[in-house]
């Protein structure tokens, strides 16, 4: 179990669009060639350099590399492994999780170089210094990803390293020190600007996504996102279809500004009504769709009227257009489905626009429910709202 950390600490960190977030955490997590590659040779290096000297120092700092890398590859494989279940506040976690493994492996690492500068080990630490080196370089093809990250385990490699140049009393050593700062510096700079470039690569896609799918007006799924969600639902459900009565009037005589501010307000409005694991989407002009999973059986088929009723009710109520009280109303057709049903999406549609039909008939401002069993239809009566502007 990833343990909990105060994240509050570190939301200037985070991208604030949870879509993005995940996809740019699960673009870290497919770095496992690359973390076992590097750990591999980190680890071999290492026990090699304790193997020819002999020294204490050079085994602890062994141990350590090894169970950093090693935990770092099980890190790596337990993500892709539970990725499919996590939820944003997940997501966030997990970030911070690499980037405590990629520092804990980094800072591993700087201290072999260390040990080596201390003792004067020319020959050790050219071999520390070379994993480094290869770490780092490694590190930088994540630098547009999560440059936070990148930049934080850099320094905790480089910051050992540099501290034991600027001991030696050789100058030399202390003007590499110096360059090694310069080195960090240079790939703060880097890694700021191909982040910004990759981000915004991201954002243009997520946006055009998103305009395939949602209805630039009031921000719900379109009818191609609704079908998409439709097709994905399992289990018990109710499709509920909605179409606002006395809308026209409205439009012609306040405008259509006006109008399309009473969309959104009803969007606002259904949306609440849908509420968790519930989509409202705008299938076009003044009709909508609402999609709910139900119980089964009759205590589904009373959650669903119990929807419907709720949305016919709300869409009664006045709206306020420039402060101006004005009153429409709504019918909704709805049909219920156990998910077992071998009924087509058109199949369901066409059920639920008859229901629909058969509320407008009665005179709207009520709901129609298509039974699935027998596919009858039976009324659910609601306040009925005013057809006209208040």
């Amino acid at each position: 179990m990833v343990p909990r950390m105060p994240l509050s600490l570190f939301k200037r960190f985070l991208h604030p669009d949870p879509r993005i977030r995940r996809e740019l955490v699960e673009l870290l997590y497919t770095s496992l060639p690359q973390v076992a590659a590097i750990g591999v040779t980190s680890v071999t290096g290492a026990v090699a350099l304790t193997l020819i000297s002999g020294d204490v120092g050079y085994a602890i700092t062994s141990a350590f590399i090894a169970i950093f890398a090693t935990t770092r590859v099980i890190s790596l494989l337990r993500y892709k492994a539970r990725a499919a279940n996590f939820n944003d506040a997940d997501v966030v976690r997990w970030e911070f999780l690499y980037a405590a493994g990629a520092s804990a492996f980094s800072l591993a690492l700087g201290a072999l170089s260390f040990r080596a500068l201390w003792l004067g080990d020319a020959a050790g630490a050219w071999i520390a210094f070379g994993l480094a080196m290869s770490y780092c370089v490694g590190m930088v093809s994540r630098a547009a990803i999560r440059p936070w990250i990148i930049l934080t385990a850099s320094a905790m490699l480089l910051i050992p390293i540099a501290t034991a140049g600027l001991m030696r009393p050789e100058l030399a050593y202390k003007i590499g020190a110096a360059m090694l700062v310069l080195f960090w510096l240079t790939l703060r700079e880097a890694s700021k600007h191909l982040s910004a470039a990759f981000i915004e690569r991201l954002e243009a896609k997520h946006r055009l996504s998103r305009q395939a799918t949602h209805d630039f007006l009031t921000d719900l799924p379109n009818r191609a996102g609704f079908l998409e969600a439709l097709a994905d639902v399992r289990g018990g459900f109710t499709l509920i279809a909605v179409d606002l009565d006395g809308f026209k009037p409205i439009n012609d005589r306040h405008g259509h500004q006006a109008g399309d501010d009473l969309l959104r307000q009803v969007a606002t409005r259904l949306k609440a009504c849908a509420g968790l694991g519930g989509i409202a989407a705008r299938i076009g002009g003044d009709e909508f769709m609402l999609l709910k999973p139900v119980s089964l059986g009759d205590l589904g088929r009373e959650e669903a009227l119990h929807l419907a009723r709720a949305v016919v009710f709300d869409l009664s109520t006045p709206f306020l257009l420039s402060d101006l009280p004005v009153r429409i109303g709504a019918s909704a057709g709805l049909v219920v489905s156990d998910g077992t049903s071998t009924h087509s999406t058109a199949q369901l549609l066409e059920r639920v626009d008859r229901a629909l039909y058969a509320a407008k008939r009665a005179g709207g401002g009520c709901a129609r429910l298509e039974a699935d069993a027998d596919h009858s239809i039976t009324a659910a009566s609601a306040p009925h709202g005013g057809l006209s502007a208040a």
